[in-house]
């Protein structure tokens, strides 16, 4: 027999200023392994060894498969063995005015996973998260993602999150969340808590 299909693949898009859009397409692929659907989660910029969703769909389901293609934060033995907190230094992470080569050269790493899983057949829900910063840097053209979706297979849904969200991208999706922030725990100087931001 064969396994369950999207009867139609759409592109939705998370974006916005506040917390929710990883989160958002993480509750997604937990519903669709539930069917028994194949998702294919790849982050981008990200390099978070130690974030609770790597670790999670690792144990839950053999049909969630993660990646991550960013630069390791230096501390994250520490903060997997919750001997260190998150502190937002921003090492892991890429900014104007700083050397970002190593950052678009894992972007493109992810981007190439990111093409053949599409194509492959292998998923039904690719998860593209981080890829609008990835533009929004420029590691990425808006038209490499666009021909991206161009080429996905028809049953395949692609969920593109992050910030900043190119309007050309916007326009091409189905579906799409703007995360607005009104108030947010870091307005108060409470750090990122681990469980609950990574």
């Amino acid at each position: 027999m064969p396994r369950p299909r999207l009867y139609k693949g759409l592109v939705q898009v998370y974006t916005g200023d506040s917390k929710g859009k990883t989160t958002a397409a993480l509750g997604q692929c937990l519903r669709a392994v539930g069917h028994g659907f194949y998702v294919c989660f790849i982050q981008f910029i990200k390099g978070g060894a130690y974030t609770g969703e790597l670790y999670s769909t690792q144990r839950l389901h053999p049909n969630f498969d993660f990646r991550q293609y960013g630069i390791t934060c230096p501390y994250s033995t520490l903060i997997r063995q919750g001997e260190e907190k998150c502190h937002g230094c921003g090492k892991c992470f890429p900014s104007r005015g700083k050397d970002n080569t190593e950052h678009e050269r894992m972007t493109r790493m992810g981007f190439s996973t990111a093409e053949k899983a599409v194509c492959s057949g292998e998923y039904d829900i690719v998860v593209l998260d981080e890829i609008n910063q990835a533009v929004h840097q420029g590691f990425l053209t808006t038209d490499e993602v666009l021909d991206l979706l161009d080429k996905k297979l028809p049953y395949v849904e692609v969920i593109l999150t992050g910030r900043d969200a190119h309007p050309a991208i916007v326009e091409r999706a189905d579906l799409v969340t703007e995360m607005t922030l009104r108030k947010h725990p870091f307005q108060k100087g409470i750090i990122s808590r681990r469980g609950i931001e990574y």
